[in-house]
């Protein structure tokens, strides 16, 4: 079974963000181990300088990369990534006993995104929209997501 992770920074809070992402997690034990994992975002002033975002930016990377299992296909999601359709994520999904990675790896950063040597290193860059969204409901949307491109996998009338 494929082994998936959601490294996101920052918690979820809102009851509504953590039964929706619930909802999704149960849906996707079928298809894949998913494991969520969030590191603590860095507190920062109400108006930090561009100097204290660096700095967390670096600390808060240095913990999602503590976190990322070894031989992953690492995805980060960013404004400048590529955009996809639900079709290309499926076929993003390794084939069972296909892949060179072991582990698909989504990741998620906090207000000021991800740090930008961690998109470097990520295979791929992927962007929701050019819309900005809050980073708790791209959680349930990439989620969702996830489950869509299993769906199609299985050829299930489920995205229609």
């Amino acid at each position: 079974m494929l082994s998936v992770y959601l490294i996101c920074v920052g918690k979820l809070k809102e009851k509504f963000y953590k039964d929706a992402c619930a909802e999704y997690i149960k849906r996707l034990s079928p298809f894949c181990k998913l494991t969520a994992i969030e590191i603590p975002e860095v507190k920062l002033p109400q108006n930090p300088s561009l100097g204290e975002i660096q700095a967390a930016l670096d600390k808060e990377g240095d913990a999602v990369r503590a976190k990322l299992p070894p031989s992953a296909r690492v995805v980060a999601l960013c404004v400048e990534g590529r955009l996809r359709s639900s079709e290309e994520l499926a076929r993003m999904l390794p084939v069972e006993g296909y892949s060179p990675y072991k582990h698909l790896v989504f990741l998620i950063g906090g207000s000021h995104g991800l740090h930008p040597s961690i998109k470097a290193e990520a295979q791929v860059q992927l962007s929701m929209s050019p819309m900005t969204f809050p980073h708790h409901l791209a959680r349930v949307m990439l989620l969702e997501q996830l489950y869509r491109a299993f769906q199609i996998n299985a050829g299930s009338s489920y995205h229609k």
